[in-house]
C-alpha cells in the first residue's frame, strides 16, 4: 500500500515536469520563430515558399505565412494569387489564424467575390460557435464582404446575433446594421426592427453602439427613441466616449424636437419662494428688474433628467465629450447649465495645441454671447510665446471680448498685455494687438482715453507696421465721434514730419482731409498741404493720392465759401466764383500748384485721379456731394462674428474662415423648437407602457431580456398564509395589509398570546408537512409519467422495426 502510494506521488510529479517541459518547449520555439522573423524581415520570402507555409500542417508556420501575406498586403504587394491558400485556413480552430484569414478575406472579397462567397458557410458556422469572440468577429467578418448577394445572409446574422446572449456579440450585430443597410437598403424594414430590439438593451456598450447605427441609418426616426429615452439617458454616463458623442448628438436633437420650450414670468416678491429656483433657473436674475417681473425657462422633467445625467461627462478625459455636452447644454439648457460647462472648457486649455485651438473656438463662440462668465478665467487667455498663431489671435479676442466686463485691474493688465505684444517682432502678432486696443477702445468707453493715449504714442515707431495699424485704429476712433477729436487730428499734423511709414502717412492726411472744412479759413488744412507740396516728388504713390485729394477737398471748401459769400439777403445765388487763373488767393494758386506737380507724374493712375478732380470741382454743388459725403464709422467687430451661430464642436466653426462665402458642404444646423402642442406624448417615454412593433408581429427579444423573464417565470409563486400568491404582490400591497392587520389588532393577555402563537406554529407545522406531502406525490406522478413514456417509445419501436420486416418480407 505505501509503495503504491509513492508510486503514485512520483507519476504525479512525472507529469507535472512533462507539462512543464511541454510550455517551455513551446515558449522557445515562439521565441526561435520571432528571432527568425525579425532576422529575416529584410529578406521578404517568394510566393512560392510563402504558399509552402500557408499548406503546412503546423499552426505555427500556417501563423507566419498568414503573418507575411499580410504584411506584403499593407504593401502593396500582389497577394491575390495566394487567395485559395489563404482562404481554406478559415475553418482552422485557431482564433488567431481566424483574425488573420478575415482580415485578407475582407481585403479581397470584392476583387474575387466568387471564392469569397465559398468561404461564407464556413463563416455561418462560427455564429454557432461556443466562444462569443469568435461568434462576433464572424459577424463583423459576413458584414464586411462588401457583395450584394450575401445582404439576406447578413440580415440573418444579424438578427442571431441581436438575440445572442453574449453582450459583445450583440454590440457588433448593431455595428453591423450600418454596413448591412449600405450593402443593400431594401432590408431597411427587418434592420429596424433590430435597431429597435438593441435600443432597448440593458447593456450600455450595446446600447451605445445602437445609438450610433441608429444616427446613421435613421436619424428621423425618433419614434423608435420615445420608449428608451429615459434608459439611454441614465446610461450614457458609462458608454465608451464614441458612444457618448453619437448618444449626445441624438439627445440634442431629440430635446428639440420633442421638448417645447416653455417660459414664465417670475415677479420680484415671488422670487423668495418660487420652487422653480430649486433647480437654478433664478440664479442669473437680476437685482435691477422691472416690476413686470423676469421671464424664466420651464424644464421639461424629461429634458431636465437628460442635462442633470450628463453632467458627470464634464470630467471627462476626451475633449470630444467636454464640447459635446457643452454644447447640449448650449442649444437645450438654461444660462445656469452653460455656466457649469465653461470651467471644463477652459481646463482644456491644458492639453496638446491642437486640441486648445479647438476649444478656443468653442469657448469665443459662447463667449461672444456670454462674456461676462469668463471674466474669472481672463488670466487663462494670457499669450504664451509657445502659443501659435491661431491660438493668440483666438486668446487676444477673448481678451477684447471680455475687456468690458472685467475689473479695474484686470482691464490694466489687459491693455499691458496688449502694449507689450504691440512693441514685439511679430509683424502679424503687432497687427493683431493693436487691432486689440481699437476694440477695447470702442466696446468700453471710458478706456478709450487711455487706449487712445497708447496709440498715439506708437504713431512715430521706427516700425512701419505698427505705426500704419496704431494709425487705422485711430482713425476708426475718430470716426465715432469727429467732433470731440479735433486736437487729436492736430496732433497727428505735427506728427507728419516723423512718420517715415506711407501707409501711415496716408492715413494722417487723410484724416487732415475730412477736417478741412472745420474753422473756416482759421483750418490747419492749408498750411499741412502746404508743407506737403514742397516735398511732393519724393512722397510714395499712396501719399501723393491723399495730397491730392487733400487739395481738392480744400479748394472745394474755398469754393463753398465764396458761394456762400456772394449769395444776398434774400438767399438768391450771387455772381460765379472766379476761374482758377484769374484767382489771386493762396488756395486757388496751391490747387493751381497741385495740378501742375500731377501732370508730369510718372503714374498715370494720378493723373488721371487729378484731371477727375479738375473737371468735378467745375461744378461745386455736384463737387460737394462726391467728396464731402459723411462717411460711415466703421465698426470694429470681433473676428468671430462671421462665426455666430454656428454649433458648437461643429467643422464649420472652425473652418468658417477658410471654406469661403458659402461656407462648409454638409454642415447641419440644429432644428427649431417644437410648438407648444404638437410635441409628441409625454406617455410615449413611460417604462412600463409596452412597446409596439411597426414592421411585423415578431420581434427578435434578446437573451438578456430571455433570462431575465425566464428567471421569473421559472419560480413558482408559493402561497403565504391568507392562501395568495407570494410573487404576484407588491411591497405596497404589503404595507397596506400590515397596516390593516395593525389596525385591527386587539390586545390579548399573555396566556392567550401564548396560546395563539403554539397554534400558529402548529399550524405552520402541519402546512410544511402537507407540502412536503404534495412534494412527494409530484415526485411519484412524475416517474409514473416518465415510464408510461419509455414504454410509448418502447412500443413505438417495437412497432417500427415490425413495420420494417414486413417491408423486407414483401420486397423479399
Amino acid at each position: 500500500m505505501y509503495k503504491w502510494r509513492v508510486g503514485e506521488k512520483f507519476g504525479g510529479q512525472q507529469a507535472r515536469i512533462s507539462s512543464l517541459l511541454e510550455s517551455a518547449r513551446e515558449l522557445t520555439l515562439d521565441a526561435a520563430s520571432a528571432a527568425r522573423s525579425a532576422r529575416s524581415s529584410s529578406k521578404p520570402l517568394d510566393r512560392v515558399q510563402v504558399k509552402k507555409l500557408l499548406d503546412s500542417r503546423n499552426e505555427r508556420e500556417v501563423l507566419d505565412g498568414l503573418r507575411r501575406v499580410i504584411s506584403m498586403m499593407y504593401r502593396s504587394q500582389r497577394t491575390h494569387p495566394l487567395f485559395s491558400s489563404v482562404v481554406k485556413n478559415v475553418a482552422s480552430p485557431n482564433i488567431e489564424i481566424k483574425k488573420l484569414v478575415y482580415i485578407y478575406l475582407i481585403h479581397h472579397a470584392e476583387e474575387d467575390p466568387d471564392l469569397a462567397l465559398l468561404s461564407i458557410n464556413t463563416i455561418q458556422k462560427s455564429l454557432s460557435d461556443s466562444n462569443p469572440q469568435v461568434r462576433a468577429l464572424a459577424l463583423r467578418t459576413m458584414s464586411n464582404i462588401r457583395v450584394p448577394v450575401i445582404s439576406q445572409i447578413v440580415s440573418l446574422a444579424i438578427k442571431k446575433g441581436a438575440g445572442d446572449i453574449n453582450p459583445y456579440v450583440r454590440r457588433a450585430a448593431a455595428l453591423a446594421i450600418p454596413k448591412c443597410y449600405r450593402l443593400d437598403p431594401s432590408q431597411m424594414p427587418s434592420l429596424l426592427e433590430y435597431l429597435s430590439t438593441l435600443l432597448g438593451d440593458k447593456q450600455y456598450y450595446v446600447a451605445g453602439a445602437a445609438v450610433t447605427a441608429f444616427l446613421e441609418i435613421c436619424p428621423d426616426r425618433l419614434d423608435l427613441i420615445h420608449k428608451h429615452y429615459r434608459q439611454l439617458v441614465k446610461m450614457v454616463v458609462d458608454m465608451d466616449e464614441w458612444s457618448q458623442l453619437s448618444t449626445l448628438r441624438l439627445m440634442t436633437v431629440y430635446a428639440r424636437k420633442c421638448f417645447p420650450r416653455r417660459t414664465r414670468i417670475v415677479k420680484a416678491q415671488d422670487k423668495a419662494v418660487d420652487l422653480q429656483d430649486f433647480y437654478g433657473d433664478n440664479a442669473a436674475a437680476n437685482s435691477n428688474d422691472d416690476a413686470e417681473g423676469q421671464e424664466v425657462i420651464v424644464l421639461d422633467p424629461d429634458l431636465e433628467l437628460l442635462l442633470n445625467s450628463i453632467k458627470p461627462l464634464l470630467q471627462s478625459r476626451n475633449s470630444g465629450v467636454v464640447v459635446s455636452v457643452a454644447r447640449c447644454y448650449d442649444a437645450v439648457g438654461t444660462p445656469e447649465y452653460v455656466k457649469t460647462a465653461i470651467g471644463p472648457l477652459i481646463a482644456l486649455l491644458r492639453g496638446a495645441q491642437d486640441i486648445q485651438q479647438v476649444a478656443l473656438y468653442n469657448i469665443v463662440s459662447i463667449c461672444l454671447t456670454r462674456p461676462a462668465d469668463f471674466v474669472r478665467y481672463a488670466s487663462h487667455f494670457l499669450v504664451r510665446a509657445t502659443d501659435t498663431q491661431p491660438i493668440w489671435e483666438l486668446k487676444l479676442e477673448l481678451l477684447t471680448l471680455i475687456f468690458p466686463h472685467t475689473p479695474l485691474h484686470v482691464k490694466s493688465l489687459i491693455l499691458n498685455e496688449l502694449e507689450h505684444f504691440s512693441r514685439g517682432t511679430d509683424k502679424a502678432l503687432v497687427r493683431e494687438a493693436v487691432r486689440a486696443i481699437g476694440r477695447c477702445a470702442v466696446t468700453d468707453t471710458a478706456a478709450a482715453p487711455r487706449c487712445l493715449r497708447l496709440l498715439l504714442s506708437q504713431i512715430t515707431s521706427l516700425d512701419g507696421t505698427l505705426a500704419a495699424e496704431s494709425l487705422t485704429v485711430i482713425r476708426h476712433l475718430i470716426q465715432q465721434d469727429p467732433t470731440a477729436h479735433v486736437a487729436t487730428v492736430v496732433r497727428l499734423a505735427k506728427n507728419l514730419d516723423s512718420a517715415t511709414d506711407p501707409h501711415a502717412r496716408a492715413t494722417i492726411i487723410w484724416l487732415v482731409g475730412e477736417f478741412s472744412g472745420l474753422n473756416g479759413e482759421e483750418n490747419i488744412a492749408p498750411d499741412v498741404l502746404r508743407i506737403l507740396l514742397k516735398d511732393f516728388p519724393s512722397e510714395s504713390e499712396i501719399a501723393k493720392r491723399q495730397i491730392i485729394l487733400l487739395g481738392a477737398k480744400v479748394y472745394l471748401h474755398y469754393l463753398n465759401r465764396q458761394i456762400e459769400a456772394s449769395q444776398n439777403a434774400d438767399g438768391e445765388p450771387g455772381p460765379p466764383p472766379k476761374l482758377l487763373e484769374d484767382d489771386d488767393h493762396p488756395i486757388a494758386k496751391l490747387w493751381s500748384y497741385v495740378l501742375l506737380l500731377a501732370r508730369y507724374d510718372t503714374s498715370y493712375d494720378l493723373r488721371d485721379r487729378t484731371r477727375l478732380y479738375k473737371a468735378l470741382l467745375g461744378v461745386p454743388q455736384l463737387a460737394t456731394l462726391m467728396l464731402l459725403a459723411p462717411k460711415p464709422a466703421p465698426q470694429a467687430q470681433s473676428p468671430s462674428e462671421m462665426r455666430r451661430g454656428y454649433t458648437l464642436g461643429s467643422s464649420a466653426l472652425v473652418l468658417a474662415d477658410a471654406a469661403g462665402v458659402h461656407g462648409v458642404r454638409g454642415y447641419e444646423d440644429l432644428p427649431d423648437w417644437v410648438e407648444e402642442g404638437k410635441q409628441p406624448d409625454p406617455r410615449l417615454r413611460e417604462t412600463g407602457v409596452p412597446p409596439t412593433t411597426t414592421y411585423g408581429e415578431k420581434r427578435v427579444v434578446p437573451a438578456l431580456e430571455i433570462l431575465d423573464g425566464g428567471s421569473s417565470r421559472s419560480v413558482p409563486t408559493k402561497a403565504n398564509g391568507l392562501g395568495e400568491g407570494v410573487g404576484t404582490k407588491t411591497l405596497d400591497d404589503w404595507l397596506a395589509e400590515e397596516e390593516d392587520i395593525s389596525k385591527k389588532a386587539v390586545p390579548v393577555s399573555a396566556p392567550v398570546q401564548r396560546q395563539v402563537v403554539e397554534e400558529s406554529e402548529e399550524e405552520d407545522e402541519e402546512e410544511e408537512t402537507t407540502e412536503e406531502e404534495e412534494d412527494e406525490e409530484e415526485e411519484e406522478e412524475e416517474e409514473e409519467d416518465d415510464e408510461e413514456e419509455e414504454e410509448e417509445s418502447s412500443s413505438e419501436e417495437e412497432s417500427d422495426d415490425d413495420e420494417a420486416e414486413d417491408a423486407r418480407l414483401m420486397g423479399a
